[in-house]
């Protein structure tokens, strides 16, 4: 019987609050949100809002939150919920870190792999062949990743030259490199201050302005993701099993297997993410590296619908908004507070026509105390700004839950011949 029937149950399966935006839509909100953009950089005068800098920085900080989300994709789409992805992160960053100081970069990313891939295997073990509830087994994982890696670093980096218990010697740099000619152009033409198009010049000019190789092979994974789970036979076989795995079974499916290389394969990712931290983002392992980055993933695979395009726009974003931190993030995150009380007046009047008025009323009184809020003041307190990731997190998830279809078994326990 060939695998092809395996998708007839998910031929009508509807999202829960309504149809999926279509990808003409989706580019004209994106397209609507720039020029919004671009018309607050000019009334408030934040040209850091879309410079060339600061989106060059968010895409940094963007890749490892999208290799931990691509990490949860995998996991889920075969109905293995991973909230251990901060551990498998964390192991990431101190594998990577511990041979790559030893034996250069590339070696380190190899074994931080190898290190998410170890937690990914207890995870798997834990929930495919005993069963024990998902979310026990991640949050014991995350416990025991923490705990193993401090024990470690006692006895591996305390000794060694320029090391710490908490920090690791430094590790060699990947390199970094620009596209010839078209980044100096759009760092020009971002310079300009034009409307829209310096803020478009200032986007792309992120995209190819001081980038690293494993970013280029980060932004790489998610279309190559992709193509394998929706493009082939394998991928279907193994999202048989997050939607249907009673029905994959009787059709020959191995779902234990299938559910152990989705999980290892996660575990991977989240382990690529976490070298990310320690040999890219920073050239030393540091105790507390990941900082909740594995769960901003798990947002971010969230908010794009367990779906790699969708997951990429949710990295970005949570990027986009740590990298305030880094760079004139006062002044900007200000800034930010007029764009997002535009925002939500634009949002009460879609529910107002969709006839929802009470949330449409709720809306343009939030939006009226943001504008309220952008002119009495001229900053905003710098711990907000390092709160900012965490609140667009929560914000960004309590606006899209209703949009949200989840694989139908994800997180479900299953065994092998319940079917019969």
């Amino acid at each position: 019987m060939s695998t092809a029937t395996i998708a007839k149950p998910q031929a009508k399966q509807p999202g829960r609050g309504g149809r999926r935006m279509s990808l003409p839509v989706l580019l004209l909100v994106i397209a609507g949100v720039l020029v919004l953009t671009s018309i607050v950089r000019l009334i408030t005068g934040a040209d850091g809002i879309t410079s060339v800098g600061q989106m060059s920085t968010a895409l940094q900080l963007a890749v490892p939150i999208g290799l931990a989300g691509l990490g949860g994709l995998w996991a889920e789409r075969a109905g293995v919920v991973n909230i251990g992805l901060e551990g498998m992160m964390i192991l990431g960053t101190w594998f990577g870190a511990w041979a790559g100081y030893q034996w250069g970069p590339w070696v380190g990313i190899a074994f931080g792999i190898i290190g998410g891939a170890l937690g990914a295997v207890l995870h798997a073990v834990a929930t495919v062949t005993f069963n024990v509830n998902h979310i026990v087994s991640g949050v014991a994982l995350n416990i025991l990743a923490l705990g193993v890696t401090r024990y470690l670093s006692k006895f591996t980096f305390a000794d060694a030259p320029q090391g710490s218990t908490k920090q690791s010697p430094p590790i060699d740099s990947l390199g970094e490199f620009s596209i010839p000619g078209l980044s100096d152009w759009l760092n020009t033409l971002n310079g300009k201050h034009w409307f829209l198009v310096s803020d478009i010049a200032g986007l792309l000019g992120g995209l190819v302005t001081d980038l690293s190789p494993l970013t280029v092979i980060a932004v790489a994974l998610v279309p190559l993701t992709w193509w394998v789970l929706w493009r082939t036979a394998f991928g279907l076989r193994l999202r048989s099993c997050g939607e249907n795995p009673v029905a994959a079974e009787s059709l020959g499916v191995n779902v234990y297997k299938y559910k152990y290389i989705a999980v290892i394969i996660s575990g991977g990712f989240a382990g690529l993410g976490g070298a990310f931290l320690s040999i890219v983002a920073s050239n030393v392992y540091l105790d507390g590296q990941t900082a909740g980055r594995g769960y901003i993933g798990l947002a971010a695979m969230i908010f794009g619908n367990w779906m790699p395009g969708g997951l990429a726009l949710g990295a970005g974003l949570f990027g986009y908004t740590d990298s305030l931190n880094l760079r004139g993030g006062t002044t900007n995150v200000h800034a930010l507070i007029l764009l997002v009380a535009i925002l939500l007046v634009f949002g009460a009047g879609y529910l107002a026509w969709r006839k929802k008025y009470v949330p449409a009323v709720v809306t343009v009184v939030v939006a009226a105390l943001m504008f309220l809020w952008y002119t009495s003041t001229n900053e905003v307190p710098r711990q907000l700004v390092t709160a900012t990731p965490y609140l667009v997190t929560l914000l960004v998830l309590s606006l899209s839950a209703q949009k949200l279809r989840m694989p139908k078994a994800d997180g479900l326990p299953y065994r092998k011949g319940q079917g019969k």
